[in-house]
């Protein structure tokens, strides 16, 4: 891009200070130096304006968004490994290129997702708390505090993607017996080396594990993929978690199931309506009975400087006249 005009990057969210620098040097970037959401209205004048614009996930870039973008708007580069929040059928239409930041987020969700697979059934956060409230402890006791073992237990994951194969390679090393349910069967050198089971009826899955991890997308295909009629199928005594996002499972359903004891328990890193949380899930995880976090799944220093990195490869490519690495393309009917 030497010696043309430098494109006007508009950055909706603050980003590590290295990833803003760096796109300080090579771009003509908009920082948000506060970190506060962008309004609705500020949106739209960012794409009236901008060359390209870098979202997250909590921006909205909607139909009705894109049709207001100005002709210079040639790339939306969202700042996120999924593309949900963007309307990438309606940015195409409008020749608009959207890319995102797959495969960099793979381990530290991985990490996340195995740490509330131990979290909930060993009760790590109560045990946490009973420290925090000024040290009242009366010690050991061998009937206290008592959660299950993991070791032994069937793990069914549902989306055996990349990241759900970094959560099988870390079960297996806990003992976990590996099950999965996925649009395609994986390769079998991977099922091998997982000992895997594949199962093409997630029902029959999910009636027959100890544990569920969620790790598939969110597509229209997959809202509520765990519904109240699925979740019934659950053992009382199996867990939940989901690190993916919270409309593939339908919360009201698990929260009644978790009340009523039909579920021994959750772990959450997404909600259906975030950011919202429904304070019935804050109550439950009040009484033990969850375990939730604020979207953390992928929140590490490394992660999101290796985000930043691919969002200036895919604006750099572009800009060079070439078709950039992380392109995504609207799903076909």
């Amino acid at each position: 891009m030497v010696g043309r005009k430098k494109p006007l990057v508009v950055i909706t969210r603050k980003l590590p200070d290295q990833v803003e620098t760096r796109m300080r040097e090579l771009f003509d970037a908009r920082l948000n130096v506060d970190d506060r959401p962008m309004s609705q209205p500020e949106l739209v004048a960012a794409v009236k304006e901008a060359d390209v614009l870098v979202p997250t996930i909590t921006d909205r870039i909607d139909a009705a968004l894109i049709a207001q973008a100005g002709e210079q708007l040639r790339l939306i580069a969202n700042y996120g490994n999924g593309v949900d929040n963007i309307d990438v059928a309606a940015a195409a239409e409008k020749g608009i290129t959207i890319t995102n930041t797959p495969n960099v987020l793979n381990e530290d969700t991985a990490d996340m997702t195995m740490a509330l697979m131990l979290a909930v059934p060993r009760r790590l956060t109560e045990g946490a708390a009973v420290l925090a409230d000024n040290g009242k402890w009366a010690g050991w006791s061998p009937t206290w505090m008592l959660g299950h073992r993991i070791w032994g237990k069937r793990l069914g994951i549902v989306g055996m993607g990349r990241i759900g194969t970094a959560v099988a390679r870390r079960a297996k090393a806990f003992g976990l017996s590996i099950h999965y349910h996925n649009r395609h069967r994986v390769a079998p050198m991977i099922e091998d080396d997982l000992e895997a089971t594949y199962w093409d009826s997630l029902d029959q899955m999910l009636a027959r594990m100890d544990i569920i991890s969620v790790n598939c997308p969110s597509t229209p295909a997959t809202f509520h993929l765990l519904s109240a009629r699925r979740l019934a199928l659950l053992h009382p005594s199996a867990y939940i978690v989901n690190t993916a996002r919270g409309d593939v499972v339908d919360e009201d359903a698990l929260i009644g199931m978790l009340e009523s004891g039909k579920l021994a328990g959750a772990g959450l890193d997404v909600f259906e309506h975030e950011p919202a949380v429904n304070p019935k899930l804050v109550r439950l995880a009040s009484q033990g009975k969850v375990v939730i976090l604020p979207h953390m799944g992928s929140a590490t220093i490394e992660g999101r400087i290796d985000m930043g990195e691919k969002v200036i490869i895919n604006i750099r490519t572009l800009f060079d006249g070439h078709r950039p690495p992380d392109r995504v393309l609207p799903r076909k009917a």
